[in-house]
């Protein structure tokens, strides 16, 4: 058998692992079978995450069968279920739900992110925009909501969760449900945060901006305060309260997806696997993580990766000719990207636009809302199905930050 690389996922660092090893295999003269690159996942398209808060959900998602295939990478359909670090093997489910196993030299672990789903009564009941199937199912919702009799509940929307997901779901909702009930209709929508203060983990930089598009936007805050319960008519809160709502959606935070628990090795709070600075896997030496699995350094001087596309995408490409340089007895190059900037879409207010870890705000308004466009409709998309194209997008030393 040859040599394997085996990604798990297709996502923004699954993608980018597969071609950036491609590209170091390619340089080395190593790109003729000897060693395969293989991706295992659910289908070759990439979902664009960072984008399904916005209407048409079910359009968020690109191919990726022909980038791969003129890479040169293996692409193969299925679920991963199990992974053996002793016996260097991954279990899928393939079609019709047959099990399958595969062994790996080195393995790249690329699975993502999920909802954080807490034990709250009729949690079920909400809505999110984690998947595209779940953004789509929240899309026609919102337009069968003008066949039901006019109420408040029926106008009101309830975000659970102020964070960048949150605030940017709310800031979509008041022309989103204008569209499906009238210009006119007296609209509600209410973001419901446990802390004191919106965007508590984006700090106090963006925040003026954020809550100026809020009241111009008429997005109301419930600050301080947890959901305690949700049903099909609304949500009560700690201190009582009960909001009425149609429509609630859950924004509140994520985790790793939970196939790391089946790595031995330590993990943060949010799942993610400790990583070296060429993101091997703390203690395992054919394992890589990437990604929103990967809890790695972005520098010197403390600052960890956050689970967004911005970092993934960089991840991913470090990841991948990191793995293939193991591979090989090639020198690695440590991933880092000292460089972090946000842009956070506010509706059609705008946007906001900050660098640093401290938020500076460098832009806002239309201004900012024209560079995230660009973002979402150019930037975080799969490359050029040209081979050479593909490949040179994937040096790791081409840092993205958006």
């Amino acid at each position: 058998m040859s040599e394997r690389i085996l990604i798990i996922g297709a996502g923004f660092a699954g993608m980018w692992s597969a071609l950036g090893a491609m590209r170091l295999l390619d340089q080395q003269g190593k790109a003729d079978g000897s060693v395969e690159v293989a991706v295992i996942a659910p289908q070759p398209e990439l979902h664009i995450r960072p984008r399904l808060y916005e209407k048409h959900a079910y359009k968020m998602k690109a191919p990726l069968s022909e980038v791969f295939a003129n890479a040169g990478v293996r692409f193969i359909k299925g679920y991963a279920t199990a992974i053996s670090t002793a016996q260097n093997s991954v279990t899928y489910s393939g079609d019709e739900g047959r099990e399958n196993t595969m062994g790996y030299t080195k393995l790249v672990l690329a699975t993502g992110s999920v909802l954080f789903r807490p034990d709250i009564p009729g949690l079920d009941h909400a809505f999110n925009v984690d998947q595209v199937a779940d953004a789509a199912e929240l899309e026609e919702h919102i337009l069968q909501l003008g066949r039901l009799p006019e109420s408040r509940s029926r106008n009101t929307v309830i975000v659970a969760g102020g964070g960048f997901t949150g605030i940017e779901t709310a800031a979509e909702m008041p022309h989103r449900l204008r569209a499906a009930l009238g210009e006119h209709a007296d609209i509600r929508v209410i973001v419901v945060e446990r802390n004191d203060a919106i965007g508590p983990d984006l700090g106090p930089g963006p925040r003026p901006v954020i809550e100026q598009a809020f009241s111009e936007l008429g997005v109301e805050t419930r600050l301080g305060a947890a959901i305690t319960a949700i049903d099909r008519d609304g949500v009560t809160l700690a201190s009582g309260e009960r909001i009425e709502a149609a429509t609630v959606i859950w924004t509140a935070g994520a985790r790793a997806n939970p196939i790391t628990k089946q790595i031995d090795a330590e993990k943060d709070a949010f799942g993610r696997l400790h990583v070296d600075r060429n993101l091997k896997v703390v203690g395992h030496s054919n394992v890589y993580a990437t990604g929103d699995v990967a809890y790695a350094a972005t520098d010197d001087v403390g600052n960890r990766t956050m689970m967004s596309c911005q970092h993934a995408q960089n991840l991913g490409r470090s990841a991948g000719h990191n793995v293939a340089a193991d591979l090989l007895g090639v020198a690695p190059i440590p991933y880092s990207q000292e460089k972090y900037v946000t842009c956070l879409d506010l509706g059609p207010w705008g946007a906001v636009y900050t660098e640093g870890w401290d938020r500076q705000v460098k832009l806002s308004g239309a201004e900012a809302k024209r560079l995230k466009t660009r973002i979402n409709t150019e930037w975080i998309y799969p490359p050029s199905a040209d081979r050479a194209a593909a490949l040179a997008a994937a040096d790791p030393q081409r840092i993205v930050v958006a």
